[in-house]
This record gives C-alpha cells, sequence and structure tokens, in this order.
C-alpha cells in the first residue's frame, strides 16, 4: 500500500476515492432489483403460456381423424399388451371444483371436466361406452400437497 517514501498520511490521502459501504450496498440492492424484475418478467411469461395453453384447452374439439387415430392407438397399446391408454392430461385446476370430485371418486366426478376434456367424455358416453370401453380418472401428482393433473384413461 504505501512505500517507505510516503507518509501515513500521504498512503491515507490515495484511498480518498475507495468504493465505499453505501456505493456496495446501492450496488447489491441495483442486482436484487434486476433480478426481480426478471423473475417477473419470466412469470408473466410463464402465466401467459399457461394461459394460451388453457384457451386452446377449453376451445379443442375432437378432430376429424380421432377415429383413424383413436383406432391406431388403441391396436398399437393392445399389440404391446396394454389394455388401457391415457387419453388426455391437463391441470386439476381447469376441473370446475378444483378436481376434488375426481381426487374423491365421486361417481359424477364427469360433471366436473370442462372444455376438451368434456367434450372427450361425451363422444366417451355416445360411443365407446355402448362398444365396451371404461374410462376413468384419477389425480396423477399432489404438488405441494394439492391435487395436480388429472389423467384421463380409457381402458378395455
Amino acid at each position: 500500500m504505501s512505500n517507505a517514501h510516503e507518509s501515513p498520511s500521504q498512503a491515507a490521502a490515495g484511498l480518498d476515492d475507495l468504493i465505499t459501504p453505501d456505493q456496495l450496498r446501492t450496488i447489491a440492492e441495483e442486482r436484487e432489483m434486476a433480478m426481480l424484475r426478471e423473475a417477473l418478467e419470466a412469470d408473466k411469461k410463464r402465466q401467459k403460456d399457461q394461459d394460451s395453453v388453457r384457451e386452446a384447452f377449453m376451445n379443442q374439439h375432437v378432430r376429424p381423424d380421432a377415429k383413424e387415430r383413436f383406432t391406431r392407438a388403441v391396436r398399437e397399446a393392445a399389440e404391446r399388451g396394454v389394455k388401457e391408454i391415457q387419453v388426455a392430461r391437463f391441470p386439476s385446476s381447469w376441473c370446475t371444483d378444483g378436481g376434488r370430485a375426481i381426487n374423491n371418486f365421486e361417481p359424477d366426478w364427469p360433471n366436473s371436466l370442462t372444455g376438451y376434456a368434456r367434450e372427450a367424455y361425451e363422444v366417451y358416453e355416445r360411443v365407446l361406452k355402448q362398444k365396451g370401453y371404461k374410462l376413468r380418472a384419477q389425480i396423477l401428482d399432489y404438488p405441494g400437497g394439492m391435487p395436480g393433473d388429472v389423467g384421463l384413461f380409457l381402458r378395455w
């Protein structure tokens, strides 16, 4: 810091422009605020993406090629020795009751379905049930101890 030719006061004078704790706190606070802004922007984007997916789910319809896709899927499953396929997966929050009826195995659980899941259930009731298929719903995960995604499974 100081050499042999400087007095202690001369050496200290060279440190007058040293960064201060207040300046360091300001730098840290600015960085923290930038990180918070980034996190908020990421949350907004994630929410917008989720809203888009939900909107698509609510407005999606059974496709015109559903019969061919269905036949291929169940045939391939049967050839693998499987007797059930998952036909839909969606957040339980998209049910009118947040997945409560499905989670509690209530017989009227189909009444809680919305959007594409509701339409798929109606196709099951109208076409597949009379052919001998069974449909069941179950909560697939429990993030934070609460019902997460719902799976709809068709079995034969």
